[in-house]
């Protein structure tokens, strides 16, 4: 829908945000300011023209500096977008083929089950069915990581199917720090500089950064915020949390981009264009468009509370790399995107020919949900529905049950062990797929150290039995419950993890798990 079609809507009687962007913009920046985001940017791009690129609010908390439209933001998750954009380029060029067996790829490469390792296809690792559980090795790069990305790659091996290969949907990012690996054995260049040089720059995204050294190198960048202090992340007031330069770039393929409201005005031109930007220039075929677009793999249907219900799909699929799903009737094109203190969704409507893009510096997704479904129902040409409230007071309701657990849990602890002496508990410990942690005996308390994450360390309290509660000294990091099973002989067989937080999300998979004692050499 293009500026004339708002304005003869607005006359018609539309609702008072559906107007000229001066009136979305009120709207927007009301809604920051109530909902408590400290900046976001938002681009909309109609008819193959940008209509709207802007920021609001400032970069961080207590300082002046606004959000503009080149401010960066790391657009998480939709990273993978570009990492399936950038395979395209390699196809277009008979490089690769989609069902190419990523084994005769990328040499090295092993799953879990030696089948599947055979079988595993390039499109097999971007549609999240290669039977990994959600968010399965995760914590390889949540919140940082010390690793290369090959040995990341090298330590899928030991994560274990939670499915049978292509028989369930998972969402995953481990497959993508693969794709990413298989890029740079194919064209010679890591991602991060394939990335740019193949997808980014032809596409006229020349701010946008691929890694941490550029982006932090970008004094106009925007900051990270959470809500930390109300007992569990997402309750109490927003805080700035601390920017790491370490923040798990072995990942980057599934989520390491940082881009601007302007820039991803030029991806989405790009994207309504069939891979061609505004200035002729091609990024990747039409033929390649429709591959990424492509309903592959069949997600569950989701379950909304009674008054988001009516944005239930009636079908929903993963292309590659992206959400394809039925909205009342319309094909929505889309994803998120979240990292630690920044959330991201990138949206197309290609029958409309509109695209759009909202990113925020906090974990506020309520805001960019409801304003998501807002501009979509507007392009639609659908009755106005406050989203945003509705998607507020269905946080609040998580938040609200999330701390009713969790003060349940803390109020009847059984405070009776541990069964050995804490210098019995010391030690190192290894799990196969994540790698080692130490616990230490001090004269303060046992602490714990886990020796792929830097500064991932903190003091271990005493809960009850043989459980330990680790609040981490980075406070970033989600609390866990850390639970020592003892053998018959009474020395520790195993120790175990999960989230303190009820809510947490699945990308602390602490759950997955299994540590046990490293045998000393002699």
């Amino acid at each position: 829908m293009n500026k004339l079609s708002l304005l003869l809507l607005l006359a018609l009687g539309a609702p008072a945000w559906a107007s000229p962007p001066s009136a979305f913009d009120a709207r927007v920046e009301r809604l920051r300011q109530q909902i408590g985001v400290p900046g976001m940017a938002i681009a909309i791009v109609e008819q193959g023209k940008t209509t709207l690129a802007r920021g609001y609010g400032v970069r961080q908390l207590g300082a002046p500096a606004a959000v503009d439209a080149d401010t960066l933001f790391p657009i998480g998750s939709t990273t993978k977008a570009f990492t399936t954009a950038a395979l395209a380029t390699l196809v277009d060029a008979g490089k690769i083929g989609w069902d190419d067996h990523v084994v005769d790829l990328l040499p090295g490469f092993q799953m879990y089950d030696a089948w599947v390792t055979r079988e595993m296809t390039v499109r097999d690792l971007l549609v999240h069915r290669g039977g990994l559980g959600y968010g399965a090795g995760d914590l390889l790069f949540v919140p940082r990581s010390n690793l290369s990305r090959a040995e990341t790659v090298k330590r899928l091996r030991y994560l274990k199917p939670s499915s049978s290969f292509r028989s369930e949907f998972a969402y995953s990012n481990i497959p993508y720090v693969v794709a990413g690996q298989l890029i740079e054995a194919v064209s010679g260049q890591t991602w991060e500089d394939y990335v740019r040089d193949h997808v980014l720059l032809p596409a006229g995204m020349t701010v946008s950064t691929t890694d941490n050294e550029r982006n932090f190198a970008t004094a106009d960048r925007a900051y990270p915020h959470a809500r930390m202090n109300g007992g569990l992340r997402g309750a109490g007031d927003q805080e700035r949390l601390d920017e790491r330069d370490d923040l798990g770039r072995n990942a980057a393929p599934a989520g390491g981009i940082a881009s601007s409201a302007n820039d991803l005005a030029k991806w989405l031109q790009v994207l309504l264009g069939e891979g061609q930007a505004p200035g002729g220039q091609r990024v990747f075929s039409a033929a390649a468009r429709a591959q990424l677009w492509k309903p592959t793999m069949t997600m569950p249907a989701g379950t909304m509370p009674a008054e988001l219900k009516p944005l239930e799909s009636r079908f929903s699929n993963y292309g590659l790399g992206w959400d394809i799903v039925d909205y009342r009737g319309h094909r929505i094109i889309w994803h998120g995107g979240a990292v630690l203190g920044f959330k991201t969704a990138v949206v197309v409507l290609p029958e409309q020919k509109v695209g759009f893009a909202i990113t925020i510096n906090s974990e506020d997704g309520e805001i960019v949900r409801g304003l998501m479904y807002e501009l979509i129902d507007h392009y639609l040409g659908l009755p106005a529905n406050d989203w945003p409230a509705k998607f507020r007071h269905y946080r609040d309701q998580q938040v609200a049950e999330g701390l009713q657990v969790l003060k349940a849990a803390q109020a009847t602890p059984a405070k009776v062990g541990p069964s050995v002496a804490p210098a019995a508990l010391a030690g190192t410990y290894a799990d196969p797929w994540y790698g080692k942690i130490e616990i230490a005996n001090t004269p303060s308390g046992l602490t714990i150290d886990f020796k792929t994450a830097p500064r991932m360390s903190g003091k271990l309290e005493h809960w009850q039995y043989d459980t330990f509660v680790t609040r981490l000294t980075d406070k970033t990091i989600e609390p866990a419950y850390v639970t020592f099973a003892l053998g018959p002989d009474g020395k520790v067989a195993r120790i175990s993890m999960q989230a303190v937080s009820p809510i947490a999300d699945f990308s602390w998979d602490y759950r997955d798990l299994n540590f046990t004692p490293v045998k000393e050499a002699k």
